[in-house]
Formats: structure tokens, C-alpha cells, sequence
């Protein structure tokens, strides 16, 4: 006798991912998002359509992103027994590597392996949406939220909160899941920055990412170090030329005296907020010191 085909729920499990199973849980996502009846939801890694069937209900429609075929399946055939089929809407697509469509709201337990792209592909995405709810590997959430002088501060903390608000929600256990996974998780809120801060997004990861090299050390100690004001030094020559402007002969005393303003050159990332890099950076662009 032939053996039984696992079914395509099974397929999801032995790949790895894991399902929201505790409808308390999913009812308080769905909650804490304040879907309007008027609003369109994204949803990226619906999964067998727990968050889905969920939502159905308060949107105007929902569209999911799944890349595996066989959970569009599922989720096709269970949303298709309930009747909400007509808000509902499917693409089977990397998300990561598809245009976003026009969404109000993006409600997902996403996938952990694309957390940090995903979170950046939905703040550059235009117009900007209202929200995100979004439930994150633990330890990756609680690095969204970090301010200064908190350990889990870093380079991500500040890239992100330079662009949106970011409020931690809530906590989830691992036992919420099937499987259960090996970590914790957490779910956060996203809200983009209305107006878009007018900064050069290149040059200011260029400079937060060369701060968090050593993000305990001063911004002096940083820079002194014989490889960063090489390349620092690249990057002037190279706008001045192309600005047909005048060049320093000693590069590395311009580059100290920069540091010395408002005393720049104590500074450490740790324990800078948001308007301390916008100062630092805008005094060296000033500079013509440039990351990028």
C-alpha cells in the first residue's frame, strides 16, 4: 500500500517555519494593528492563514506574499471556504524580490531569515503606509527598539529610528508555536517618519556603519586609525576633484580639527541619539568629508 502523502502543512513544518497557532495571540495582533474597514493589508509569509482569517474580516482586502506554492494552495483553498474569498488576494513571490503593491497596513509573522531586508524594502516603499505590525525573533526586535546606552544598541537600532517610530508590543512564546521554535519572539510596530527625513540615506549608513565598527570607542579613536582616513581621504579628493575645488595639503590635521568641533571627537556611538549623528554628519558633509 502506498504511503500517505504528507500534507502541505507538513511540507511547511519540515521546511522550518513555524505557525501561529494560539488564536488569543493572533486575535491580539490583529488588534493592535486598528485595521480601518477602508484599509488594504500586506501580509508577507501568511503560512497556512491563521493571521489571514483573522483579518479578513476588518480590511477592505488582504493581500499575502507567500513563496511557497504549496502554502498558496492551502491558504487559496481554506480562505475560499469562508466568505471573505472576494478580499482576498494572493501572490506566490519572494517578497524581497517582488514590487510591493499599494498597502495601507502590513500585519505579518514574518519570516526570521529576511527580517532586517524586509524591514528596509518596507520603509523605502512609496506612498508610505500607516503601519507595520510585525513579529520578529526576539532578539532581533528588542534591537529595533534599543536606544542609547543599551546593549542591544546598534547600528540597526539607528537606521531604523532614524526613519520610523519603533514601539515594542508585545512578547511571544515559543510555545505559541507549531513547531515550536528554539527562540522567543516578539512583535513590533513600525510607523514610517511623515515627512521623510531629507538626508542622503547612503552617506548617513556610510558614517552610523563606521561608528559601530567600535561603538564604545570615541569617535577620535575611530578615526585616527590609519585605514579609515585613507579611505576618508579617497572619498575627499575624489568630490573635491570632481567639484574643481581647492585641497588641503594634510588632510588628517583637517580631518582632527573637524573632530574637535563641539567636541565630536568624544563621542561614542553608544551613547549617541539621533540628533547627535544628523550633527556629526552634517558638520563633516560641511567638511566635504564624505562616507560614501
Amino acid at each position: 500500500m502506498e504511503a500517505e502523502r504528507p500534507s502541505t502543512f507538513e511540507f511547511h513544518r519540515s521546511k522550518g517555519q513555524h505557525i501561529l497557532k494560539n488564536p488569543l495571540i493572533v486575535a491580539s495582533i490583529v488588534d493592535k494593528a486598528a485595521i480601518r474597514s477602508t484599509d488594504i493589508v500586506l501580509e508577507v509569509g501568511p503560512g497556512t492563514g491563521n493571521l489571514t482569517l483573522a483579518m479578513l474580516p476588518k480590511a477592505k482586502k488582504v493581500i499575502c506574499i507567500e513563496i511557497d506554492p504549496r502554502m498558496v494552495a492551502e491558504l487559496t483553498k481554506r480562505v475560499r471556504n469562508s466568505p471573505y474569498f472576494s478580499k482576498f488576494e494572493v501572490l506566490c513571490a519572494d517578497a524581497l524580490r517582488t514590487e510591493l503593491p499599494f498597502f495601507d497596513i502590513c500585519v505579518s509573522n514574518t519570516p526570521y531569515q529576511i527580517s532586517s531586508p524586509l524591514v528596509f524594502k518596507l520603509l523605502s516603499h512609496r506612498p508610505l503606509f500607516r503601519c507595520a505590525v510585525l513579529m520578529f525573533q526576539r532578539e532581533f526586535a528588542m534591537r529595533l527598539v534599543a536606544r542609547p546606552n543599551s546593549e542591544q544598541y546598534c547600528r540597526l537600532s539607528v537606521n531604523t529610528q532614524l526613519l520610523a517610530r519603533v514601539d515594542h508590543l508585545l512578547k511571544v512564546s515559543k510555545s505559541n508555536f507549531t513547531p515550536p521554535p528554539k527562540v522567543e519572539s516578539s512583535v513590533v510596530r513600525i510607523e514610517p517618519r511623515n515627512p521623510v527625513p531629507d538626508i542622503n540615506f547612503t552617506e548617513w549608513d556610510g558614517f552610523v556603519r563606521l561608528c559601530f565598527q567600535r561603538k564604545n570607542k570615541t569617535l577620535r579613536a575611530i578615526m585616527k586609525k590609519k585605514a579609515v582616513v585613507e579611505l576618508l581621504e579617497r572619498n575627499y579628493r575624489t568630490v573635491r576633484e570632481a567639484q574643481g575645488g581647492e585641497m588641503v595639503m594634510d588632510f588628517k590635521e583637517m580631518l582632527l580639527e573637524v573632530l574637535g568641533k563641539e567636541a565630536m571627537g568624544e563621542l561614542r556611538a553608544v551613547k549617541m541619539d539621533q540628533d547627535d549623528f544628523l550633527r556629526c554628519l552634517s558638520v563633516f558633509l560641511e567638511a566635504c568629508i564624505h562616507f560614501t
